[in-house]
């Protein structure tokens, strides 16, 4: 795995001089061409094998509907995997790239200090008209500090497909809308400050 790309990115400096003045600002960043195309190219057929083999399963609601499917507000399917599995060396590669840019974010995340991460999850929205209704992914602070989405759809548009992250940041006059483009890595608190929502998908994304 060609990995120059990668080990020339001073991920420090990223963190420090764009991650952490645009959570502090506005709540959200993103970087495009964060793995380069050969090693997305790997995470991107990983992901796909989990959904041609059926390993996914239909995404779950949290809060008074707790762990129940109704695909009219939630449309993604869904596996949590941790990296270390069989044949997931990239995703595992991207994962460790990742936490080297939170870790290098360090004390600089106002109260909190970012130690652990989740499990990975992989999901994928079948098209047909599927999306996630506006929700907050920590509406209860349960730990999680920080959201981050890395997109792996190539030739994405967005006016014909639909599936476009929308932030709605806390006390803002604005949207901010996010295309889910091929190696693009999206960082946004996971609190009440981004309610967000995947609008409708007509291509699988």
């Amino acid at each position: 795995m060609p990995l120059g790309h990668i080990m020339r990115l001073d991920l420090e400096r990223i963190a420090l001089e764009y991650v952490v003045p645009c959570l502090h600002d506005i709540g959200f960043c993103y970087l495009d061409n964060f793995l380069g195309e050969v090693v997305g190219d790997r995470v991107l057929e990983r992901v796909k094998r989990m959904h041609r083999d059926g390993e996914l399963a239909d995404g779950q609601l949290a809060g008074p509907s707790r762990g129940v499917a109704k695909r009219h507000l939630r449309g993604d399917q869904i596996k949590w995997i941790g990296g270390t599995e069989e044949g997931c060396e990239a995703i595992s590669f991207l994962l460790a790239l990742i936490d080297r840019l939170v870790m290098y974010c360090g004390s600089r995340l106002g109260k909190y200090y970012v130690k652990e991460r989740s499990k990975a999850m992989v999901a994928c929205y079948p098209g047909n008209g599927t999306g996630y209704v506006r929700h907050v992914d920590n509406p209860n602070g349960d730990g999680r500090c920080i959201t981050c989405i890395y997109y792996l759809n190539k030739n994405w548009d967005s006016k014909l497909h639909g599936g476009i992250l929308r932030i709605f940041p806390e006390g803002k006059s604005y949207v901010a809308d996010v295309e889910p483009i091929f190696d693009r890595l999206l960082f946004f608190w996971s609190d009440r400050r981004n309610p967000h929502e995947v609008q409708p998908s007509y291509a699988t994304r």
